[in-house]
């Protein structure tokens, strides 16, 4: 008997919490959570790390419903101790910057990695240009000791900068747009950092 009660433990741990999230309306982020809590048995992640993972999936999903519903097909999400990767293909860049915006949107992610691939790359003009530009900020941000680089994603499209992800402080945020406004090629600098402590879906 002694025996059996720590194998039941933790499934009653997991059927209490998604129990818990249905009746406080996350229904949407049931499915997510049920999921991660299976893949937590058959990984080195621990079952709350799997759980928030799942959470941060379910979320993104959610999102992709209320603004861009085209991302569900074409964007593979894969969640990993908060960092979030995208990878498939979208049919326009606006399509890839607004992935990366509303994955940043979602309390828990803590890194966005777009891997995803344009496939009407005609309304881009200088292709080169806005890598060069984008490799460019993302060196001045590492060699910023004040700008903690991971934290943002850089998306650069027809000299346009977008920037996105958390800063901690409103002079975090304030030094990377200047960064990314003196870039050789930079035309227009949009900003969608948000403030730590402004409140994530």
């Amino acid at each position: 008997m002694r025996g059996q009660s720590h194998t039941t433990a933790p499934l009653i741990v997991g059927i209490l919490l998604i129990s818990a999230l249905a009746l406080s309306g996350c229904a949407s982020a049931v499915v997510g959570v049920g999921t991660a809590a299976v893949a937590a048995s058959t990984t080195e992640k621990g079952f709350s790390t799997s759980v928030s993972d799942g959470v941060i999936f379910a979320k993104l999903k959610d999102r992709f419903i209320q603004v861009n519903a085209s991302l569900l097909t074409a964007a593979d999400v894969t969640v990993n101790d908060g960092a979030v990767l995208f990878t498939g293909k979208v049919k326009t860049p606006e399509d890839k910057v607004e992935a990366t915006k509303l994955a940043w949107e979602i309390k828990g992610v803590r890194e966005v990695i777009n891997e995803l691939q344009v496939t009407d790359t005609s309304s881009i003009k200088d292709i080169a240009k806005d890598l060069a530009a984008s490799a460019t900020l993302r060196g001045k941000l590492i060699a910023d000791s004040e700008i903690s680089s991971l934290n943002f994603s850089i998306d650069v499209v027809n000299g346009i900068v977008y920037l996105s992800g958390v800063a901690s402080t409103p002079n975090e945020m304030n030094k990377v747009v200047s960064h990314a406004e003196r870039l050789r090629f930079a035309q227009e600098v949009v900003n969608y950092i948000i403030l730590a402590q402004d409140q994530r879906y």
